[in-house]
């Protein structure tokens, strides 16, 4: 039996500096979205390690709630665009309601959320909504 080929795992720049993905708009996507996001951040940290650890987690949990975002308010597909940039990362949602999001006041005692637009806008350097007649970017920008 032959042994099998190794291949060379090292990943040139041009490999890691961005990852586009579609989702059907499924409650499963929010945690699929996720894992893209996760991969991408591995395969970015062999690259460059992030400056402070909690990044790769503040990514995460952007990701996952701007995934969530887009499940529950915009009906149908979304789309996650990751890119690195020169000191970060810059994280498009693309969704298709044209309904720029809001704050609700947070209430925790009865749950239902109220925290997920709070805690984009604490964790990113920048957020930004650019809306259009087939839905939004949401475009936030972490540092890595």
């Amino acid at each position: 039996m032959a042994p099998e080929s190794r291949r060379d795992r090292t990943l040139a720049g041009e490999e890691i500096t961005s990852r586009i993905t579609s989702f059907p708009g499924e409650l499963h996507d929010v945690t699929d979205a996720r894992l893209v996001a996760e991969g991408f951040l591995f395969d970015l940290a062999r690259a460059s390690a992030p400056s402070a650890p909690e990044h790769w987690d503040d990514i995460l949990l952007v990701v996952t709630e701007l995934a969530a975002n887009a499940v529950q308010y915009a009906p149908g597909p979304f789309e996650l665009r990751l890119r690195r940039t020169f000191d970060g990362v810059h994280v498009v949602m693309h969704d298709t309601s044209t309904t720029e999001p809001a704050p609700r006041p947070f209430h925790p005692h009865s749950g239902g959320g109220g925290i997920g637009w709070h805690l984009i806008h604490t964790l990113c350097d920048q957020v930004s909504v650019v809306t259009h007649e087939h839905g939004k970017d949401i475009h936030v920008f972490l540092p890595w």
